[in-house]
């Protein structure tokens, strides 16, 4: 023991002289021995302090405290300790502290204690965090064990309540804003849902309301007080909103308890106030405490709501009793008190609205506000912003509020009765509906309803809901209103007295008595006007007239009295003149007054006065009367929606108009006249079908109905026939026009419509290629404009469709014969000075001499020429008929000079060179034209593009100029683009003219021309693949009316065929510009060229009598033309012709006549005689011409006249190896000995010069197999074979090869031998064709095997046009060597005059 105590002031020792190791080694070994020893481990905590050991110390100083917790000493140093450590022990300070206080109390040291806590208090401030120092101040609260003792020495409660609700409320605020900053950005967050959530965690937890209740509790200032009672208000009620509906109730009951202590303080407070005024569940304004309303004026003077109630409560409209405020009087005591009026009652409240946008009471004060003013827009309006207001308080506070719904669906329901109505009637209905479902004898539901079903015609269901009304109340209005209701169901004498009898007790302010005066003693009025129906009755001035005037009396804008007064002055006074002011009247106070719009609108229309027609008519519309309530027995009114629509159409808005007449059929889908405006406005808008179902919708109306439409029916036959022709189904068109010319055959309008019809239709034959109808058409076109000049000669389209008519022959001038001359001069005599016809006869040199030709027997000219006259006449006489509208002239010139410009490419095409030069006439006419055209429109695109194209050869910087100025104003013109790439590869600029075709084709990529020039261009440039491939793709998209389409395409495809190798031909590929060039011909029936190529393309797909035909016609005409020009070029295509004919007539077996032709080329092909012809074509010629009378010779016998032919040949072409072949067969047909000698000579020579030409190689083939030259045989095999590997050969060739082969190997001694050979043969066949069916039938005919003759039929189904050439026979077989029944019918089927098909069948 005594060496503990020494130890323990060694250790004391130590610490003063501050040696802190030698106190901590002597306060260890005190430890050692004694562990619980107290001062030794408070010595070691100070010591291991002081060496910064501070978790050591602590540990020391906490075993101290456990071995003597009620000794100060410990804990002062744990004090001391933690101070040292700054923040970071402040909790555990919290304790010590607390402690050390404690043992201060209980020793009675206050001084000390108060000491300990300030200087802790102040420590945790200085450097611990918000909710360390709320935990330190709550030492100082008056739940803290040493409160009482120290009461007086430290702070106040409130102060202290007051700093921990500061820092809660920063704690909360920090707290929210951290959450709803994390959580926003998870996915699917949404920021409403997020801050919902963020704040109900917060406020349900937060410690906030007992901090402010408990500073309400202990604060001694009012003032104080009252701005915590506010908070704890205005937290508990944030709380409330985020709240779940199962626990609102509790916090809502204390919410409205503070709320109430606050209003019953007088406290002004907003909330608290506005809780107490809007949570309150009424349905009635006058349920509510008048002087609450006027206290809140009174503290809120500048808030909205006490604005609206300021102005309410002085109004008429407030139940409660007027009060004057005396501020008011004390304010103008100097002046006179002057009371609010009601313009500034309206502007104070409404103002005091929009600043309390917020508040259900105004927006509940200010709708019954509305109503009693008749403002039904506003109040409806109003209450529904009230709703949203009642929904969304309702939302916070989990009140039901069905009084105050009630009451706002009430001023609702009755706005919309009377706003719009009968729009709004439905909605109306449900709402009241609803109300009375829970409150059946709710009186303003019963009125409403009883005036919506009055509204809509069901007069009983009215007065039953009246009735049960009138049990309620017996108001006056509602007995007046009960009496209408039977008037309007026909009851008018019951009606009138009921009526009469409540005429009396109306009673109201002054306004409102005059208004209902008025309203009764019209409906007296009415009821006396229907009870006596006589004219002498109605004429009555003391009748019912002067209960119209006296309603009028009481109420000067009573707008119903003036309609009925209008009607008595139309029908009965005789006085026009006020009728119309009557109703002008009535409309101008009432857009209701449908009776009065309708005859004003009538009246407006009368005069042509559209405009006023539109106002009358949208004001109707706009009111909502004319469309009946859904459900409602009530029929609308349609009529204007169909004035809407007329006076759109004659705007040409008809976008608007179809809207109307829509509209309009909607009420009344039997309206024929709005069918009829229905289809005008979708014609007119470019939208035909729907023209079209509407026309026909109006004739079956027309059918349905049993009015008489006799005077205008025949307008829905003329527009449906318009819409047709705009459809281009012309044929129903014609059909309509005419049906409507068979009951009015004097409409000239109609037809006008009938002749351009006809002529359209003819221009769409053409496009299509019926130029028979197209012909048939513009003939029709001229008798029916024949009967149309009797009527009017002067008519401008009368002679443009006429002229066009005429110019149609020229695009079927196969037709032109058919041109009927006779009655063109007939037509163009009539009515008229022929010196109207010398117009530009100086220059085209037509005129009335011109007219006289076209009846002229003797006359000269070509059909073709005749009508091409006639076009040019007609449109000089259309010149003549619009003199006077200069729009109208400038489009006559342009047709004129086209017509022109027409007659300039087809006459000067129909004659040759020679006389080209006198038909410029007509291309500087149809110039002087396109000026003229130009000098009255100079704004029109198509005047400058047609200028160009009539100088493009004439002078291209004037036709450049033109087209240019044509893009300037039109740009988007693919056609213009088109021309002026033209003129560029006419000028040989080919960058300038890719350009333009390229701007054409991406202008418009259907306009065919646009690739047609760039089809040119690159024939123009050497891209002869290209080229071929832009006319074909332009022929395919092209109309019929393009000739050179036809033309260049044609020669594209005749230029690829001869180009092409292959012997075999896709008859696909010829058909095509076969069928374009027998149009072609059919359009020029005079260009000899291309029916020539047409008989060649005629030829190569086998049809030789239409070809010999052609070519015999061709011939005629040649040789005719020749005997009248003497032309070598004439007399050059003269001999082509006839060495194509001679060939042609050789492959239909006419070989005398083949032999008869050729010898005619041959003779006119003569060195001398064709100075035109090219060395090679006369070659070609001639060669051609040889071998056809060779063959002819031949195939008649004459074999020494063949084989002359043959050596001529030969000599012409230096022994051409293919006419060798043909001689070498000749020869050996002869027959004799030496002739086969000089066949064999040929041949060998043949072979020596050409060793790879099939043709000599398979002769001498056959012929060795006929020799038995085993020599030859041996050489020829081996070339065959080698000759037969080569891939230039094709199917058709490989199949002779491969038949020869067998032929040899058939020679071969031995039966066995043969058989092996031959099949071998076939398979080499097959190795070396696979895809060919030579092989496989082959070697299926020698095996008999079914897989072979499987695989040929495969093969030769492959090889049938269009994919080859396989004609029907060969396929018969194919399907006969199958040896199948099925098979068999089928080759019966194919080639049923083959007997092999029937034999595979037996």
């Amino acid at each position: 023991m005594s060496a503990s105590k020494t130890a323990l002031k060694a250790a004391k020792a130590a610490l003063d002289t501050h040696h802190y190791d030698d106190a901590v080694g002597h306060a260890n070994r005190v430890l050692a021995t004694d562990s619980n020893n107290y001062h030794a481990n408070v010595f070691l905590g100070l010591a291991l302090e002081k060496q910064d050991k501070n978790e050591d110390s602590e540990k020391a100083y906490k075993t101290a405290v456990e071995i003597k917790g009620k000794d100060a000493l410990a804990w002062q140093g744990l004090i001391t300790l933690y101070e040292k450590q700054a923040g970071k022990k402040i909790d555990d300070y919290h304790d010590a502290a607390f402690r050390v206080a404690e043992f201060f109390m209980e020793v009675d040291d206050k001084t000390r204690c108060q000491t300990v806590v300030d200087k802790y208090t102040g420590f945790v401030k200085k450097h611990g965090t918000r909710a360390q120092y709320k935990h330190a101040m709550e030492i100082l609260l008056p739940t803290s064990t040493i409160y009482d003792y120290l009461e007086g020495r430290i702070p106040h409660p409130a102060y202290t309540y007051i700093k921990i609700a500061d820092i809660i409320e920063a704690e909360e605020k920090e707290r929210i804003n951290r959450e709803i900053g994390e959580r926003r950005t998870r996915l699917g967050a949404r920021i409403d849902q997020v801050t919902l959530d963020v704040k109900r965690e917060a406020l349900e937890s937060s410690d906030l309301e007992s901090a402010y209740s408990s500073i309400i509790d202990w604060t001694q200032d009012d003032d104080i007080r009252r701005k915590y009672e506010e908070k704890l208000l205005q937290h508990a009620y944030d709380t409330l909103a985020v709240l779940p509906v199962s626990k609102k109730v509790a916090k809502r009951t204390e919410v409205q308890k503070m709320a109430q202590g606050l209003v019953i303080l007088k406290h002004p407070f907003m909330l608290a106030w506005k809780i107490v005024l809007e949570w309150k569940d009424a349905e009635r304004i006058e349920e509510w405490d008048p002087g609450l309303f006027r206290e809140f004026v009174s503290y809120f003077p500048d808030e909205g709501l006490s604005q609206v109630l300021k102005g309410y409560l002085g109004s008429e409209t407030s139940p409660f009793p007027t009060i004057v405020d005396s501020t008011e009087i004390q304010d103008n005591e100097d002046d006179e008190y002057v009371p609010m009026t009601a313009e500034d009652r309206l502007l104070l409240m409404t103002e005091g609205l929009e600043d309390s946008s917020s508040s259900i009471m105004s927006h509940r004060i200010m709708g019954d506000y509305f109503l009693s003013l008749e403002e039904y827009g506003s109040a409806s309006s109003t209450a529904r912003q009230a709703l949203d207001l009642v929904a969304a308080e309702s939302q916070i506070s989990g009140l039901n509020l069905t009084d105050t719904l009630d009451g706002v669906n009430i001023i609702l329901a009755t706005a919309l009765i009377q706003y719009q109505a009968p729009r709004n009637h439905p909605e109306a209905r449900s709402l009241l509906e609803a109300i009375i479902y829970r409150k059946s004898a709710n009186l303003s539901a019963l009125i409403g309803i009883g005036l919506i079903l009055e509204e809509q015609e069901d007069y009983s269901g009215a007065i039953d809901f009246f009735e049960r009304a009138l049990k309620r109340n017996q108001n006056a209005e509602i007995q007046a209103e009960a009496a209408w209701c039977k008037a309007l169901s026909g009851d008018y004498q019951n009606a009138l007295d009921e009526l009469q009898a409540s005429l009396p007790k109306l009673k109201g302010s002054v306004k409102r008595t005059g208004e209902l005066k008025a309203q009764s003693l019209y409906r007296i009025g009415i009821c006396t006007w229907n009870l006596d129906s006589s004219k002498a009755a109605r004429k009555d001035r003391q009748g019912a007239y002067a209960k119209f005037l006296a309603s009028l009396q009481a109420d000067m804008n009573f707008a119903p009295s003036y309609t009925s007064l209008g009607i008595y002055y139309s029908e009965y006074g005789k006085d026009k003149k006020r009728a119309r002011k009557c109703f002008q009247k009535a409309f101008e106070l009432s857009a209701s007054e449908v009776e009065a719009a309708e005859r004003l609108a009538k009246a407006f229309a009368e005069q042509s006065e559209w405009d006023l027609v539109e106002v009358v008519a949208q004001q109707v519309v706009e009111s909502g009367k004319v469309r009946p309530a859904p459900g409602s027995k009530k029929k609308g009114f349609s009529w204007p929606f169909a004035a809407l629509g007329v006076v759109q159409l004659n705007n040409q808005d008809y976008a608007k108009s179809i809207v109307s007449f829509q509209s309009a059929l909607r009420i009344s889908p039997d309206d024929y006249h709005c069918w009829i405006g229905l289809g005008e406005s979708y014609y007119n808008s470019g939208r035909y079908i729907a023209a079209t179902k509407a026309f026909e919708q109006a004739q079956s109306v027309e059918v349905k109905s049993s009015q008489n439409f006799t005077e205008s029916t025949w307008f829905s036959t003329y527009m449906l026939a318009n819409v047709r022709r705009e459809l281009g189904e012309y044929d129903m068109a014609v059909a309509g026009y005419k049906e409507v010319l068979n009951s009015r055959a004097t409409e000239f309008g109609v037809s006008i419509a009938l002749l351009q019809t006809m002529v359209d239709s003819a221009w769409r034959d053409i496009e299509l290629g019926f130029f028979g109808r197209a012909a048939n058409s513009a003939t029709d076109a001229i008798g029916i404009a024949q009967g149309i000049a009797m009527q009017r000669s002067d008519a401008f389209n009368v002679w443009k469709a006429v002229g066009d008519a005429c110019s149609v022959y020229s695009w079927v001038q196969a037709y032109a014969a058919d041109f009927p001359a006779q009655d063109l001069r007939l037509l163009l005599e009539c009515e008229i000075d022929l010196k109207v016809y010398d117009l530009l006869a100086e220059v085209d040199g037509i005129g009335k001499e011109a007219l006289e030709s076209l009846s002229d027997n003797d006359s000269t000219a070509s059909g073709l020429a005749l009508c091409l006259h006639a076009a040019i006449l007609s449109q000089k006489r259309a010149i003549y008929a619009c003199a006077r509208d200069v729009h109208a002239q400038a489009v006559a010139w342009y047709n004129l000079g086209w017509t022109e410009y027409r007659a300039h490419v087809c006459l000067a095409e129909d004659q040759r060179s020679s006389s080209r030069k006198k038909f410029r006439k007509y291309l500087k006419a149809s110039i002087r034209c396109f000026k003229r055209a130009i000098e009255l429109e100079a704004g029109n695109s198509d005047f400058w593009n047609s200028l160009g194209i009539v100088t493009a050869k004439l002078n291209p910087k004037v036709s450049q100029h033109a087209f240019v100025r044509s893009l300037f104003i039109n740009d988007k013109a693919a056609r213009v683009w088109t021309n002026l790439g033209t003129l560029y590869l006419l000028q040989s600029d080919s960058q300038l003219a890719n350009d333009a075709f390229t701007r054409a084709q991406s202008t418009d990529p259907e306009y065919a021309h646009a690739w047609l020039g760039q089809g040119l261009l690159a024939a123009q440039l050497g891209e002869e693949g290209e080229a071929r491939t832009l006319f074909t793709h332009t022929f395919e998209i092209a109309d019929s009316s393009s000739t050179i389409v036809k033309q260049q395409y044609a020669l594209a495809s005749f230029d690829h065929l001869l180009s092409s190798h292959s012997s075999s031909v896709n008859v696909m590929n010829i058909l095509e510009p076969l069928f374009g060039l027998h149009q072609l011909n059919t359009q020029v029936s005079t260009d000899t060229t291309y029916q020539h190529l047409s008989a060649l393309f005629a030829e190569r797909v086998g049809n030789y009598t239409e070809s010999s035909t052609s070519l015999a016609s061709i011939s005629s005409k040649l040789e005719a033309e020749y005997e009248i020009l003497e032309s070598p070029i004439t007399l050059t295509h003269f001999a082509q012709a006839k060495a194509t004919l001679g060939r042609v007539q050789l492959a239909g077996n006419d070989f005398s006549s083949a032999a008869k032709n050729a010898e005619t080329a041959l003779d006119i092909s003569t060195e001398g005689e064709t100075s035109e012809f090219s060395p090679a074509a006369r070659r070609k010629c001639r060669v051609s011409a040889h071998l056809t009378a060779g063959l002819a010779y031949y195939n008649n016998g004459s074999m020494d006249e063949s084989i002359i032919m043959f050596r001529s040949a030969l000599e012409e072409t230096n022994g051409d190896p293919d006419i060798v072949c043909l001689l070498a067969q000749v020869l050996w047909a002869k027959g004799g000995e030496e002739e086969r000698n000089v066949a064999r000579e040929q041949l060998f020579d043949c072979v020596e010069k050409h060793p790879d030409h099939f043709g000599a190689m398979t002769l001498l083939g056959v012929i060795a197999i006929l020799d038995g030259d085993k020599d030859t045989i041996e050489a020829v095999t081996a070339d065959l074979r080698s000759l037969r590997t080569r891939d230039s050969l094709n199917a058709q060739q490989q199949r002779k090869i491969a038949r020869v082969i067998a032929g040899i190997a058939t020679i071969t001694p031995g039966k066995d031998r043969e058989d092996l050979l031959e099949i071998a043969e076939a398979t080499t066949a097959v190795m070396l064709a696979p895809s060919q069916p030579h092989g496989w039938n082959q070697l299926a005919e020698l095996t008999e095997e079914i897989y072979p003759a499987e695989v040929a039929l495969l093969t030769r189904i492959r090889s049938v046009p269009p994919r080859g050439t396989l004609d029907a026979e060969d396929l018969c077989r194919a399907y006969a060597g199958t040896n199948r029944i099925g098979d068999a019918q089928r080759a019966i089927m194919i080639a049923p005059w083959k007997a092999r098909g029937w034999e595979a069948f037996l």
